[in-house]
């Protein structure tokens, strides 16, 4: 079973409940996630599409991966906060930009994937995974 977690937007347009077990969170090195995070990575929670319940309309659009891949991003219309997006190599999973959760405490990076991308004064701890490009 899993745990009943909340989230949303900056300017509150934007309401989320999951309930999924977490098993990864994953760090992004790429230039897309740093491009949408504004910082040196971007942050992704998978859980199951089914156990996601949006309160209000997200706004979505559709960008290419660094991979060459398809992926479908949510985002808030209001004030533009990504909620999630859609890997195109995952049928059935969104991947929550976890800082929007309402508790981010329990959140700890289990693998960081486009290390070689990584800027290098980033320093991570030792026991994440670590992956050259992104290994699914």
């Amino acid at each position: 079973m899993g745990e009943l977690r909340e989230g949303g937007c900056q300017c509150g347009g934007i309401r989320y409940r999951i309930n999924d077990e977490v098993s990864r969170v994953a760090i992004c090195h790429c230039s897309e996630c740093q491009r949408q995070s504004g910082s040196a990575f971007g942050m992704s929670l998978p859980v199951a599409k089914n156990k996601l319940e949006v309160r209000g309309t997200l706004k979505t659009f559709t960008r290419s991966a660094d991979s060459g891949r398809k992926l479908v991003c949510a985002f808030c219309p209001d004030c533009g906060t990504r909620i999630y997006h859609e890997p195109g190599y995952a049928q059935g999973i969104v991947n929550i930009k976890p800082g929007t959760l309402d508790d981010t405490s329990l959140l700890r990076p289990t693998i960081e994937v486009w290390a070689e991308r990584k800027h290098a004064w980033v320093t991570l701890a030792s026991e994440i995974a670590s992956h050259s490009k992104q290994p699914w």
